[in-house]
């Protein structure tokens, strides 16, 4: 019923080297029974649609205009009623305690060093964050197979009728719907509730790969879009409360540059899977990730100023005990002191500001945040037009340029894998040197890849200069998502910490789905040379524009 019961009765230890507060599986929910319930008719009702895919082995898997059978029908119902169940066993008993604006600010001790329980959740959330980015990943190699399957338009096949663009536009229009509602939604139920939901909807949605039908498809996409669009910025905002301020910034970009081995990890899968078991299977797989993420959700612990606001004092105590954080509180709006223009915000100040209100993203665009919340929304736009302009249509593109299926996947592995030295380098400069600058530079060198690509995409073939080209946006972009999200998510306070993240991640979904909604428009072909076009000029305006826009609390560019 409270958070003293949630917990296992054993000593938090000292602050910086205590046993984690470990939540028990069965009882760390308000509800663990209609959670639980709810689980298991959910997972009924995805096992209900694998005999129709199972039947499908003697015709390659290809499902296409079969009729779904009563079986499936009664799985998708099990399925619905399952996702409300572990919703409602989810919600927190009662309402918050007084206003969140004015709750406490939650802050890790500056000098910490790195503990056991530190270096767990970052294992964890490392796991979580791959997980998660493995489902938009997915998109651009289940395109090509898709595209055959249906018979659908694309530089593969010209003359299909409803183009293949429609799967990544609903899917990343899910995930800009989550990206938003997963920030707010965090702040109200909690951090790790929600990460609770996302698994279980990345369990429910896998059945994605069984559906027969192409609009079918593109429902359960938008779902899974939805669920995934929140694990980075609830994350971030999680390691912004536990992890000590002189390691947060590079233990952030290192998990927000998992992306990168998440799409390292696609490319071996579909290079392994696909070939025997068709492009559903890359859908399938998310059932037994998403069972993993729910795993794993034992060694996450909550927002320790969430289970403050809802009376959960002895849990919340031994989390900051465990993590090496204190509580202080906030002053009430308009009594308390307001931004302090003359103290340069950075990574280990979390800025103060004025009253914010418990849901919506309003006040990130008022004082003192008006200015570094725009530029991070056109920097986020910039980085979406790469990520899910060039970087989402290129196993298509590598196709076209004459590469065979499997060559293609393992060729995005390979330059996957050859980029990951990227994300290490990115996390130095973020620690040793400026954020900001760590921005422009990466920034700089994936607009210079993508000004090559788009001089001499058409002409490049298979190769070492082809496979280093390709690891500049595949990890670049991760990186810069990182390192974009882990600034923000320092300078926001912990009231907008969430909805500050959920701007991040969701500004550059919004430009995953401007690409995707031109090529349904049929307004551009996905081809090398375009896909890079329409992320090189708007990316080269992000850089400009947050260079000269300040972090609030400066007047120029922030410097560590």
């Amino acid at each position: 019923m409270t958070g003293d019961r949630t917990v296992e009765e054993e000593p938090a230890g000292g602050g910086h080297g205590g046993v984690a507060a470990r939540p028990r599986l069965l009882g760390a929910f308000p509800r663990p029974a209609a959670f639980w319930c709810g689980f298991l008719v959910a997972i009924a009702g995805v096992a209900l649609h694998l005999p129709m895919f199972v039947s499908a082995a003697p015709m390659d898997y290809r499902m296409a205009g079969m009729p779904m059978d009563p079986a499936m029908y009664l799985g998708m119902a099990l399925i619905i009623a399952g996702q409300a169940a572990t919703a409602y066993g989810l919600v927190p008993r009662g309402r918050a305690r007084g206003r969140t604006a004015s709750g406490p600010r939650i802050r890790p001790d500056d000098g910490a060093p790195l503990n056991r329980a530190h270096i767990t959740l970052v294992a964890v959330l490392v796991t979580a964050v791959t997980v998660d980015a493995m489902k938009p990943i997915t998109l651009g190699f289940v395109a090509p197979g898709m595209t055959a399957e249906y018979g659908l338009r694309s530089p593969l096949n010209p003359d299909g009728a409803l183009p293949v663009a429609l799967l990544p536009l609903s899917g990343l229009t899910g995930t800009v719907i989550g990206s938003f509602l997963w920030g707010s939604l965090a702040d109200r139920i909690g951090r790790r509730s929600a990460i609770l939901l996302a698994g279980v909807l990345f369990v429910t949605t896998a059945v994605c790969g069984a559906m027969p039908s192409f609009t079918w498809n593109l429902v359960m996409c938008a779902l899974m879009g939805v669920a995934a669009g929140g694990m980075l910025p609830i994350t971030f905002s999680l390691l912004a409360e536990t992890i000590p301020a002189r390691h947060r910034g590079w233990v952030m970009v290192l998990i927000g540059g998992t992306p990168a081995i998440a799409y390292a990890l696609t490319g071996w899968l579909a290079a392994e899977l696909m070939p025997d078991y068709s492009w559903r299977v890359m859908w399938l797989i998310g059932a037994p990730t998403g069972a993993l993420l729910i795993v794993l959700n034992r060694w996450i612990p909550e927002s320790p100023r969430f289970l403050l606001l809802h009376g959960r004092t002895r849990e919340a105590a031994r989390v900051m005990a465990t993590y090496g954080a204190t509580a202080t509180p906030s002053p009430e709006p308009g009594t308390g002191p307001g931004p302090e223009p003359e103290s340069p915000a950075s990574p280990t100040t979390p800025t103060v500001a004025g009253p914010g209100g418990t849901g919506g993203y309003g006040p990130l665009f008022r004082f003192p945040f008006t200015g570094f919340s725009s530029a991070v929304l056109i920097f986020g736009l910039g980085i979406g037009l790469v990520t899910y302009g060039f970087q989402l249509w290129i196993p298509t593109n590598l196709r076209v340029l004459g590469l065979d299926a499997q060559t293609a996947d393992r060729a995005l592995r390979d330059a996957a894998f050859l980029g990951l030295p990227l994300i290490g380098a990115a996390a130095a400069l973020y620690a040793l040197w400026s954020a900001q600058k760590t921005l422009i530079g990466l920034g700089a060198l994936v607009t210079a890849a993508m000004a090559v690509f788009a001089l001499v995409g058409e002409a490049l073939a298979e190769g070492g200069a082809l496979y280093l080209l390709l690891a500049v946006p595949i990890a670049g972009t991760a990186v810069l998502t990182a390192v974009l999200t882990a600034y923000t998510s320092e300078l926001y306070p912990t009231r907008l910490r969430s909805r500050g993240c959920g701007l991040c991640a969701g500004a550059g979904k919004i430009g995953g789905v401007a690409v995707s909604a031109v090529l349904v428009a049929g307004l551009a072909i996905p081809s090398v040379q375009s896909t890079s076009l329409l992320g090189l000029f708007p990316l080269l305006a992000a850089l400009i524009t947050f260079y000269y826009r300040p972090a609030p609390g400066t007047l120029a560019p922030t410097a560590r």
